[in-house]
Order: structure tokens, then sequence, then C-alpha cells
């Protein structure tokens, strides 16, 4: 249960310790979503899990891994529930606030609803960081509750080894407009609404080759709130929503295929790609979530006539921390889906792909090297 709290239970007030800048990423193993726990190991987990009570109400839970809990309130109501946090993808502490705030609204988006209120999950090295690091955390996530229109009404803190923020997110949608990943349909067009790229650049940061402009351009991905996601819940063409976050494009997709009982086909040369991040994967710039990533889905995947590439590969396994939408829509509405992510200011969506009868895996096609 949460409960608001502003200090770890039974603990003495800390000392404030020294407010030189100190880098937040130093403090974690992993950040973002590249902290999740592999696919294939979530898999066995849950999969060893006793039997949970299922009521009617519960419109969507575990079985197809979709973005969030919905349970059915009533004829016209349906509860969203999610909960996000991770450690430090970046520095500065504001930014890692909104980031992680914007990632666990995603969820509640990418069902088609609409935000109704959060609860911070806070765990801090509470001697290592000065208090005011702290704070300005924490005042990164109200500032991206603020601008989708939601208050953070409590939450729960404890002293931790490293530095943990994220929501719990509590959101609502009618439910004839909720999206599951489990919709999608033969003949699909798939439209992703984020360019891809954050893992190379979180990679290029914590090496320090990133540039300011690209760090610019990272915290202006990940800080977009999916708000297209409440107009696309509303549009019967649109048959199937996820968001891509650390299990990266293909392992997201690969979900919507098996939920769905599809086969989905991938246009390399479609993908949309943040500025020079292949630049910083040709430098390397890979994190080990992506290699991780592979293991666990790449028998799901198949190219035509040649092996992916290295940077490939890795671009389609990038962990995405606050990534697009993933579309999947009828042919006869993918203007207007388009149109939805144009008018909120996603100038990077556009269709890579689409879905066809079929084993439940991803053909990868096109590429740098030449068309297959």
């Amino acid at each position: 249960m949460a409960k608001n709290k502003s200090r770890t239970d039974d603990a003495a007030a800390p000392e404030i310790v020294d407010t030189e800048p100190v880098k937040l990423t130093q403090f974690a193993h992993g950040g973002g979503c590249g902290c999740k726990i592999a696919p294939h190991v979530l898999e066995q987990i849950l999969a060893k899990t006793a039997p949970a009570i299922v009521p009617k109400q519960l419109l969507v839970g575990i079985e197809t891994s979709d973005d969030a809990a919905v349970y059915q309130i009533n004829a016209e109501q349906a509860l969203v529930a999610t909960t996000d946090f991770f450690m430090p993808i970046v520095d500065d502490p504001f930014d890692f606030g909104c980031i992680a705030a914007t990632n666990a609204l995603s969820d509640v988006y990418a069902m088609g609803g609409v935000p109704l209120l959060a609860l911070a999950i806070v765990g801090m090295p509470i001697n290592k960081l000065p208090l005011e690091t702290i704070k300005r955390i924490l005042e990164g996530g109200e500032s991206i509750c603020a601008r989708a229109g939601i208050p953070i009404a409590g939450g729960h803190t404890i002293d931790s080894l490293e530095p943990i923020y994220g929501l719990v997110a509590i959101g609502l949608v009618h439910p004839d407009n909720l999206k599951r990943n489990s919709g999608a349909r033969p003949g699909d067009k798939l439209i992703l609404g984020k360019g891809l790229g954050v893992g190379f650049y979180s990679a290029a940061l914590k090496k320090g080759l990133l540039s300011a402009s690209n760090y610019a351009s990272m915290i202006a991905s990940t800080t977009q709130l999916n708000t297209p996601g409440r107009a696309l819940g509303c549009l019967a063409g649109v048959h199937a929503m996820t968001d891509v976050t650390g299990f990266g494009l293909l392992g997201h997709l690969v979900e919507i295929c098996k939920a769905s009982r599809v086969s989905a086909v991938i246009d390399y040369a479609a993908l949309p790609i943040l500025a020079n991040a292949l630049d910083y994967a040709e430098k390397a710039c890979i994190t080990g979530a992506s290699e991780r990533n592979w293991v666990s889905y790449g028998e799901h995947v198949v190219r035509p006539t040649k092996h992916l590439s290295e940077v490939e590969q890795a671009l389609l396994t990038d962990p995405q921390t606050s990534g697009g939408l993933l579309i999947a829509c009828a042919p006869e509405v993918v203007t207007e889906v388009l149109s939805i992510f144009l008018q909120e200011g996603f100038d990077h969506a556009t269709v890579i792909g689409e879905l066809s009868t079929g084993k439940a895996r991803v053909s990868v096609v096109g590429g740098k090297s030449g068309s297959d």
C-alpha cells in the first residue's frame, strides 16, 4: 500500500552531505529502461508464479505482457494501473526525474487511457547524495505530472544503495477505447511514434562522447509525453498499441506478434532514428541490455537474404527509455494516425512495416547495404 512518507521509517535525520555536483550515473549499475530484467529471464520467473485470482472485471492482466493492468469499474470507465521506476540514465537530477515520470505515464497512454494521478517511488543512497539533488529529482517528476495535468498524491521512500525513481500511475479509459497489444490483425500497418537510439545516446553519455545538441535531443525525446495515445484509443481502426521501452523495438513487436498471433515485416530503411545515433553505435556506444535483448528473442527474428549487421541488430534491440508508441492500425486510418502524432509535435512518427498471417516472428528487410 502506498503511503505518504518523507524519509525512511525509524531512520535518523541524515546529515547534509557535500553539495558539490555529483554524477548520478556513477551510483547505478544500469540506467533507464536498460535496467529491465531480460525478457527470457522475466518469462521464466512469471511462468513459475502461482495462478492468480482473475475477476471478470480484470480486462487486462499479465497474460500478454501488456503495458498496464486494466480493471473495469462500470460500463463507461475502467481503471488503468501501472508502475515503472529505474536507476539514472543521465546525471542531471531534474532531467532524471522528468524522464522517469514521462516513462511511467507512457503506459497509461499506451492503453488508450488518460492519467488520473500518480504516486512516487523513491529509493536514494541518502548519505551519498546531497538532499538538494534528491529534491531536484522529485521536482523533475512533479513538473512532468503537472504537464500531464495530474497530481503526485503520495508515494513511498526508502534508503537504498542506488538512486531509484519512478511512479505508480493511475488512469482511466472507456472500455470500448482500450487498446491491448493483442488486437493486431493481418494487413495492419505498423507506425512508430518516436525516433530510435536512446540507448546509443546513453552509452555515449557514459563514455563522455555525447554532444550537447544530441543530449538535448535525448532529453526532448525521453520527456515527450505519449499523449497521442488518448486520441488513438478512440479510433476503431487502431487495433493494437504498446510503447517501445527496455526490450527495444523488436522485443515489444515480438510481444504484439505473440499476443495477436500474427507475423510482422519491418522495413529497416524506414525506421526513424535520432540524429547521430548510428554514429555513436559505430563507436561501440551500445548498451549491454541490447545483447541481452537479442539473446531473449533473436530466435523470433529473420532476415530473408542476409544477416543483420552488428549496428542494425543493436538498433533494433536498443533499449528505449521512455520510447515511442508502436501502433498496429488498418491501412485506411494511417493518414489520420500520422496526423494525430504530427498535431501533438511528434515529427518522427512514420510507417515502419506491416503485419500478416503466419508464425509469430519479425522479418527485417531493407537497410544500408541494399534491399532484400
